[in-house]
């Protein structure tokens, strides 16, 4: 077979300069990011043993993406992606060294490390949108679709790579072989690479040159009445709020159900993470290499109605060997359902709305977990880790009836090929 045959719509996206360049950089950056989320929900486990302060944690980390994000779309419109992406990587590097310096003196404490984790949510708020639009000012239409999801491949083959790096780190340091700050410590220096090769991106293309102003918040309405106003894109969102309430929680309460489920606190969360995170990249370098819009739609809810069963029979698993099989399933049709929305969201966007757009696509992916987690924390203190995933993934189900009518009247609108912005 022809190597160009094998890659499908990968090999073009690999071949822009500018993409290569940003793809790989990007991807050691993410690795350190889930070096140090895997890092943060092991510190809270130990310095609490309650899953409430989970939910919490969980909640604090991605709540600004509800606050913060449309205006970080609005923003990144206006002024341009690159500009933004610089400040916010020197955030990350300052929450990076925050937490190395504290462990290292010892005067970590819980609620340092909530103030700390809502710094990060802050900065991943704001930082999320431009990075997600930019994929679209580095590439051609034609590549587009590949693009976005190899970059979702990359962050979700981190996610493997990221907590596996994070498990082993986090087993020497219960063995006395590192300290806990070593552990911040490589993940900081991972985000400190980002922040070079941004200043080697090109800014044509991406985001406006204006100004900041109070014309920011016409901006934002802007937006919120464009996304509401297009019928396929609300359907999108509505899809991504219900994983958000009610399946993804999940994720943010692992550290807890490693320890309580499978009696394994490092190991299990390790695995959880890892898993999880082979199977989503497998899925986005699957729809990578399919390189096209239609059929996306399908895609998006016929997955969730995959991922909503697969999470219910994992609750019934006590064995973590048992448990790898559907851990690597729920990754796989996670993010089959989030990039193919994603893909249909920029794809059926105007240009001057994307960024705007793509940042209802954070708040809703991202953001919506953290009520869900909030809630699924402090469900979970009363009736137990299985009882409540196994609920959310029952009231997905439920919900799927309605939305696997309502997506087939909007695969026109989502699939369309745009002859021009």
């Amino acid at each position: 077979m022809h190597i160009s045959t094998l890659l499908g719509g990968i090999g073009p996206a690999l071949a822009n300069p500018h993409f290569r360049l940003w793809w790989i950089s990007n991807g050691i950056s993410t690795i350190g990011r889930w070096i140090y989320r895997t890092s943060v929900l092991w510190l809270t486990w130990n310095l609490t043993e309650d899953p409430t302060w989970l939910g919490i944690m969980a909640f604090a980390d991605v709540f600004p993406m509800v606050v913060l994000s449309v205006f970080s779309g609005a923003i990144s419109d206006r002024i341009g992606y690159i500009r933004v992406i610089k400040v916010m990587q020197l955030c990350y590097i300052a929450v990076g060294i925050g937490f190395t310096i504290s462990l290292y003196l010892d005067v970590m404490t819980i609620y340092l490390c909530l103030a700390l984790t809502i710094c990060h949510g802050v900065t991943e708020a704001m930082s999320t949108p431009p990075r997600l639009a930019l994929v679209n000012a580095l590439v051609g239409r034609d590549e587009l679709s590949s693009a976005v999801a190899l970059n979702s491949a990359t962050f979700n083959g981190c996610r493997l790579i990221g907590p596996g790096i994070g498990g082993v780190l986090l087993v020497l340091v219960r063995d006395g072989v590192i300290t806990p700050d070593l552990v911040f410590a490589i993940a900081t220096i991972m985000f400190v690479q980002l922040y070079v090769v941004v200043f080697f991106l090109p800014a044509k293309g991406a985001g406006g040159e204006g100004k900041v102003s109070k014309e920011l918040v016409r901006d934002m309405w802007d937006g919120a009445l464009y996304v509401w106003g297009n019928p396929g894109i609300r359907f999108l969102m509505i899809v991504l709020g219900m994983t958000g309430l009610f399946i993804r929680p999940f994720m943010e309460l692992a550290s807890g159900y490693a320890d309580l489920i499978f009696g394994l606190p490092e190991e299990a969360l390790g695995t959880i993470l890892s898993t999880v995170g082979g199977g989503a990249m497998l899925s986005c370098l699957w729809l990578a290499r399919r390189g096209r819009t239609e059929g996306l739609t399908r895609l998006c809810t016929h997955s969730f109605a995959l991922l909503a069963l697969v999470l219910f029979v994992f609750t019934f698993i006590e064995n973590l060997f048992m448990a790898i099989l559907p851990l690597f399933l729920i990754g796989f049709l996670m993010l089959v359902n989030g990039t193919a929305a994603q893909s249909l969201i920029q794809n059926s966007s105007n240009q001057e709305m994307r960024a705007r757009a793509v940042s209802f696509f954070i708040l809703l992916n991202w953001g919506m977990p953290a009520f869900g987690a909030l809630v699924s924390g402090w469900v979970a203190s009363l009736i137990g880790m299985q009882f409540t995933v196994a609920g959310g993934a029952l009231i997905a189900l439920i919900f799927w009836l309605w939305a696997n009518y309502r997506g087939r009247l909007h695969v026109t609108e989502l699939e369309k090929e745009k002859l021009s912005d």
